[in-house]
């Protein structure tokens, strides 16, 4: 396997265990009545948006679009293997093959400003939730999401690490 075969292995994996660590964390939220992003709104947002529409007054009362749940789904998991990837590339080869906590979390947190400055505003919920009813606690819940992100990085990438030999 090549550096480039293993960037991209690596960043598959990394990316989708640490995407799937925040929608376990989304369905223990679930359990206590917790909403999440709702991913139909997701795909919504990126179907409108190949029209050139960037933003809505409320992407719940906006036009559906076909397919829009797995549209919105498939960006999910493809925007998590980014963000590992931009983590992979930040810290090299060697971090991959002997991850640490703190560059994952770091990224993590990091990541929380695409749903505060891009998502939720283009949505219509404001930057940082701020025209919803409790924009405080969305925009920690974001942050929280975020960290939990940062921390199934690190978890996968200890995973990734066992399973994939370094080259």
């Amino acid at each position: 396997m090549n550096q480039t075969s293993e960037f991209i292995l690596r960043s598959l994996l990394i990316g989708a265990g640490a995407t799937a660590t925040i929608d376990l964390w989304a369905l223990l939220l679930k359990l206590f009545g917790i909403a999440s992003l709702n991913f139909a709104f997701l795909g919504r947002w990126l179907g409108h948006l190949v029209s050139g529409v960037w933003s809505h007054e409320s992407i719940a009362k906006t036009e559906p679009i076909t397919g829009e749940l797995w549209i919105g789904w498939i960006a999910h998991y493809s925007i998590g293997v980014t963000f590992a990837a931009l983590l992979l590339a930040v810290n090299g080869p060697a971090w991959a093959h002997h991850p640490t906590l703190l560059p994952a979390l770091i990224v993590g947190i990091v990541t929380a400003t695409a749903p505060l400055f891009i998502l939720q505003p283009a949505l219509g919920a404001g930057i940082a939730s701020s025209k919803t009813p409790k924009p405080v606690l969305n925009s920690i819940k974001s942050l929280l999401t975020h960290t939990i992100f940062g921390l199934g990085l690190y978890l996968a990438a200890i995973a990734t690490a066992r399973l994939i030999p370094a080259y």
